[in-house]
C-alpha cells in the first residue's frame, strides 16, 4: 500500500492535484492491465511515451497520476504528482518501498548465468518461506524497480538480478535494491559495445560490492582470474565468502560426473550428500555453488539443499535437453557471449550418442570492435565438438570460415541469414537421424529458438 504523500517524499515531487493522503495498492507502467487500485507511472522511452496513455489509464479507474507533463484533463478526484524524470521517479519509489521492509535481499550480477543463479538461490529460499523474485529477466532499471515495488511484509526473502550494458547502471540498481547479500557469478567478454574490455566489464560489475549493507557479504567465483583479487583481500567490509571447482574456496565441489542426463557433484567433502542437476551444462556447478553459498549463509543444511535442487527446473532456452519434432536438441536459445558459448560447446562435447552431433550458431553480438575477432576465436573450437555446422548471420559466417581453416570438413559447413533457413535446411536437406544431437545457440535478437518452432 502507498501513500500520496510518500510517492512524494521518495521522488520530491509536487502534487499538483488530489489528496496528500490518497492511497494505492501498486503502482503500473502499462495503461492496458492496470489495476482500479493502482497508480499509473507515465514512463517514457525510446519507442513510447506513457504520457499518450494517461487518459486510458484514466478510463481505467487509475487511483493516481505520475507524471512529467499534464497532457490531457484528469478529473480533480485523482492525485496528479509531477516528477522531473518518471523512470527515475520509478527507481526512488521501489527504493522507498525496499527500505520500508527490513528483509535480507540477495542481489545477483555477472555476465553468464545471472537469470539461472537468481532462480536456484530463490528456489532452494523459497522451501518454508515467501521469497520476491524478478519474472524472467527484468533486470534492469524497468524490471528491478517493477519486482521491489512489490515487496510486503508476506516476503521473507528478496532475490534481484542485476543486468547492465553501459557504465553506472550497477552501481544505480544496487543502490535501489539496498542488498544485503552480493553475488558475482564471473566476469567474461559480454556487452564489450560499451563495457570496451574485461577491466570494463569487472569494473561495472564489482560496483555491486560498494553497495551491500549490513551484514554486507560478498560471494564470488574463485575459479574467475579476475575476481581472485576482491576474494584475496579479505577486508572487513564486505566480507567475501568464495565457491569453485578448481581453486581452493569456502564452498567447493568435488567428484562430479554426468549420470542418465544429470549432473552430480559433492560440495566441502559431504561424501554422504550428493548433489544432482537436471542438466548437461558443467558450467551449472558454478550456479549451483552460488544456491548453496546463499542457502548456508542462512541456515539451511547440506542435505536440505540437496534435495531442493534436485528438483529445480531450468529457465527455458538454457542448455535445455529437449526433444521437438522427432529431434533431440539442447536448447541454449536464450542469449550468448563467447564464454557461454565455450561452455555450451564443452556440455555438446560430454554427451555420448551414437549419431551425428550438429551446432547451429546465430551471432553472438554487442562485443564492439572484437566481434569479428572473437566469432573468429569461437570457430576454432568448433571443430572437436560437432560433426556438422550452421551459422546464421554474417558474424557466425567467420566462425565457420575459421574452422574451415582448421580442418572442418567443408560437405559439413552450411550458411544460413536467418534461424528459420537454419531451420529448414535442418528438415529438408540435413534431415537429423533419430541418435543426431543439435545444440542451437546465439544472440537473444538472433530468434535462434525459431529453429525449434518456438
Amino acid at each position: 500500500m502507498f501513500k500520496v504523500r510518500e510517492i512524494i517524499e521518495a521522488t520530491s515531487g509536487k502534487l499538483i492535484q488530489g489528496n496528500y493522503a490518497a492511497a494505492f495498492e501498486g503502482i503500473s507502467t502499462d495503461s492496458r492491465s492496470i489495476n482500479p487500485k493502482d497508480a499509473f507511472l507515465a514512463l517514457k522511452g525510446k519507442n513510447f511515451d506513457g504520457h499518450d496513455f494517461i487518459a486510458q489509464a484514466v478510463k481505467s479507474k487509475t487511483k493516481c497520476v505520475i507524471l512529467e507533463k499534464v497532457t490531457v484533463f484528469i478529473p480533480p478526484s485523482i492525485p496528479v504528482v509531477k516528477v522531473k524524470d518518471t523512470t527515475k521517479a520509478l527507481g526512488d519509489i521501489a527504493r522507498f518501498n525496499r527500505k520500508k521492509f527490513d528483509i535480507p535481499l540477495i542481489a545477483v550480477t555477472g555476465s553468464n548465468g545471472k537469470t539461472t543463479t537468481k532462480e536456484m538461490i530463490a528456489w532452494v529460499l523459497s522451501a518454508n518461506s515467501k521469497v520476491l523474485k524478478n519474472e524472467g529477466t527484468k533486470n534492469n532499471q524497468i524490471g528491478l524497480p517493477q519486482t521491489l515495488i512489490k515487496l510486503n511484509k508476506k516476503f521473507k526473502y528478496a532475490v534481484v538480478e542485476i543486468g547492465t550494458n553501459h557504465f553506472g547502471e550497477v552501481d544505480y540498481l544496487s543502490k535501489i535494491a539496498c542488498p544485503d547479500i552480493g553475488v558475482i557469478t564471473n566476469i567474461g567478454p559480454s556487452h564489450l559495445e560499451f563495457l570496451k574490455d574485461l577491466k570494463g566489464v569487472l569494473k561495472e560489475k564489482t560496483a555491486l560490492l560498494k553497495n551491500i549493507k549490513s551484514p554486507a557479504i560478498g560471494v564470488l567465483c574463485a575459479d574467475d582470474k579476475l575476481l581472485k583479487p576482491f576474494i584475496k583481500r579479505r577486508q572487513a567490509r564486505p566480507v567475501v565468502l568464495s565457491y569453485g571447482i578448481n581453486q581452493k574456496s569456502d564452498f567447493f565441489a568435488s567428484d562430479i560426473r554426468l549420470e542418465n542426463g544429470r549432473l552430480k557433484f559433492k560440495v566441502n567433502g559431504k561424501r554422504r550428500i550428493d548433489f544432482a542437476l537436471s542438466t548437461l551444462g558443467y558450467y551449472n556447478i558454478y550456479n549451483a555453488l552460488a544456491a548453496i553459498s546463499v542457502g548456508r549463509i542462512f541456515g539451511l543444511s547440506y542435505q536440505e539443499i540437496a534435495e531442493r535442487l534436485s528438483t529445480f527446473k531450468f529457465p527455458q532456452g538454457r542448455l535445455n535437453l529437449i526433444e521437438s519434432q522427432g529431434t533431440k536438441f539442447i536448447d541454449d536459445s536464450y542469449n550468448s557471449n563467447p564464454l557461454s558459448l565455450k561452455a555450451a560447446l564443452m556440455a555438446l562435447k560430454s554427451i555420448k550418442n551414437s549419431g551425428r552431433k550438429i551446432f547451429i550458431m546465430g551471432d553472438m553480438l554487442e562485443l564492439g570492435k572484437k566481434k569479428e575477432y572473437l566469432h573468429r576465436q569461437a570457430g576454432a573450437l568448433i571443430g572437436d565438438a560437432c560433426d556438422l555446422f550452421i551459422t546464421v548471420g554474417k558474424l557466425s559466417r567467420l566462425s565457420g570460415q575459421e574452422a574451415l581453416k582448421k580442418g572442418f570438413k567443408k560437405q559439413n559447413l552450411f550458411f544460413c541469414g536467418t534461424a528459420a533457413q537454419a531451420r529448414d535446411l535442418l528438415f529438408k536437406k540435413v534431415v537429423p537421424g533419430r541418435e543426431d544431437i543439435i545444440l542451437i545457440k546465439g544472440s537473444r535478437s538472433m530468434k535462434m529458438e525459431e529453429v525449434l518452432g518456438v
